[in-house]
């Protein structure tokens, strides 16, 4: 549910635009989430304001104080753990989930072994061998665990090999895990107590690089791994913080699969790349549900050398141009905010006069904003203080994914004006290399010097814009590499006010 204008729940009364949160569900209110009032809540992704009547007031209560109970607690259960405003707690299962293991397989036998040995034998497993040049070995690793085996003679692809595997499946349930994946105890049933909730369609774990990886490359994956999207509770929802989450593990109702099911099968076998997201994203626009719960975790063998892991992100980037063309929006590479951008610039331009212009629209427009939602204005300057600093953070980022020689070339370039106007641009050129790696580093300051973590992320960014424009250039589209400008930045995240319900 994406909403623009302020919204408001009565928890009682009327047709529900969506099922309500079965009983027994409970919900834990998001560390983001601001009570402003009796009957204010703000907050969510994208951040709206939500107004409660006095059945809303007393359904909340009910639900800060145990699991949903009265029908209108479960409307109101609904609305905010759609909105992101709060994340639904499942109950325990009371029976064991139908589920069936699909698991595409393309040789590597021997990490084939260790998920099967860490999944156990506590559900039927199919594994699909994808045109594995030795399909001896990956028989016999299938046979040692006891898993069914389907070949495929000639290899597709993980989107492919999960279509093979999805036409013997008849349980409720399926549960994705790639061969290189290594799930913990218990996951399959803290990922299915969420789709005891009919509207969920999947359920994602967060997944973590195996630890203890030797070398400068497995300790940088294991600070900075791309399929670890974070350590907070989410829907996943297009354009927000977990966009997406991907079916290295994952866990589906067969039923909504079977919905979004194409000519080709339920995953778009063109897309060599990036097939899983196009599947969440077009489950999601059914109307589905998607939830990433970072408290199961899976861990996932990263690559262990320099090589294999700026090839893996190159890959990665390719999908970057099919999922823009097929989904129109969704990839944006840079959101800018034109006032906080505008800040920005004038600070790497050093025009101090264009920066304040900046900084001052910006907060004469959240004020405004906030007095159309009947918000106070408390906290607006340090607002748009981090504001811009994430403004300059997406910018560097940008500039180092898609146009690092532009910023290396300002860094050695000895042409131009004086000595002061080529030195505020080598230090505009290096803030925008340099500072969101450092951010980044300081933030998570695991088991990496600064030093060896700011060379891998410049590398790591390197490697995945080379591929994203490789994927532009073959599908000839400036989609995936176009910033994009919103330019009613805060109407979406602050919406207007709305009369108070009765």
């Amino acid at each position: 549910m994406t909403q623009t204008g302020a919204e408001r729940s009565d928890g009682a009364g009327g047709a529900p635009a969506s099922p309500p949160l079965p009983a027994g569900f409970g919900v834990v209110i998001d560390p983001g989430t601001k009570q402003l009032g009796e009957d204010t809540l703000f907050g969510g992704a994208p951040a709206r304001v939500l107004r409660l009547s006095r059945a809303g007031r007393t359904a909340l209560a009910e639900l800060r104080g145990g699991p949903v109970r009265s029908a209108a607690a479960g409307r109101l259960a609904r609305k905010l753990t759609d909105a992101g405003l709060a994340h639904p707690r499942p109950p325990e299962l009371t029976a064991r989930p139908d589920v069936t293991v699909l698991i595409p397989a393309c040789d590597r036998p021997v990490l084939l072994g260790r998920c099967l040995a860490a999944l156990g034998r506590g559900y039927p497993v199919l594994v699909v061998d994808d045109g594995s040049r030795d399909p001896a070995a990956v028989a016999e690793v299938a046979a040692a665990h006891g898993a069914a085996l389907v070949r495929r003679p000639v290899n597709g692809g993980a989107g492919p090999a999960r279509n093979t595997g999805l036409v013997e499946v008849t349980t409720d349930l399926v549960a994705f895990l790639d061969s290189d994946t290594m799930p913990q105890p218990g996951w399959i049933e803290r990922l299915a107590a969420h789709l005891a909730d009919p509207a969920v369609a999947a359920a994602a774990p967060r997944i973590v690089p195996v630890p203890d990886r030797p070398g400068w490359a497995g300790r940088y994956t294991a600070a900075a791994c791309p399929l670890d999207l974070g350590g907070a509770a989410a829907r996943v929802v297009p354009g927000t913080r977990v966009a997406y989450v991907p079916t290295a593990a994952l866990l589906a109702r067969r039923a909504a699969l079977v919905q979004c099911t194409g000519a080709d099968g339920v995953f778009d076998p063109s897309l060599r790349r990036g097939e899983d997201v196009d599947l969440v994203w077009r489950l999601h626009e059914a109307g589905w549900r998607i939830r990433y719960d970072p408290a199961v975790r899976v861990f996932h063998h990263e690559p262990g050398s320099w090589p294999a892991l700026l090839a893996r992100r190159f890959r990665y980037g390719t999908s970057a141009a099919p999922l823009a063309l097929r989904h129109p929006g969704q990839v944006p590479p840079l959101v800018l905010y034109p006032w906080p951008a505008l800040t920005v610039a004038g600070l790497l331009a050093g025009r101090p006069a264009v920066a304040g212009l900046g900084f001052t629209g910006s907060v004469l427009a959240m004020r405004a904003t906030l007095h159309r939602a009947g918000l106070p204005a408390r906290g607006v300057l340090p607002a748009m203080v981090t504001a811009s600093h994430q403004t300059w953070l997406g910018m560097g980022r940008y500039a180092c994914q898609f146009g690092a020689p532009v910023l290396a070339a300002a860094l050695v370039a000895a042409g131009g004006a004086g000595r002061g106007r080529r030195r505020a641009r080598r230090a505009a050129a290096a803030s925008l290399l340099l500072g969101p790696p450092l951010t980044a580093w300081s933030a998570r300051r695991r088991s990496l010097d600064p030093v060896r973590y700011v060379l891998g992320q410049l590398g790591d960014d390197a490697a995945y814009g080379a591929g994203v424009w490789a994927g532009a250039l073959r599908a000839r589209s400036m989609a995936p590499v176009r910033p994009v400008i919103a330019w009613h930045p805060l109407r979406g995240d602050l919406p207007g006010r709305s009369p108070r319900a009765h």
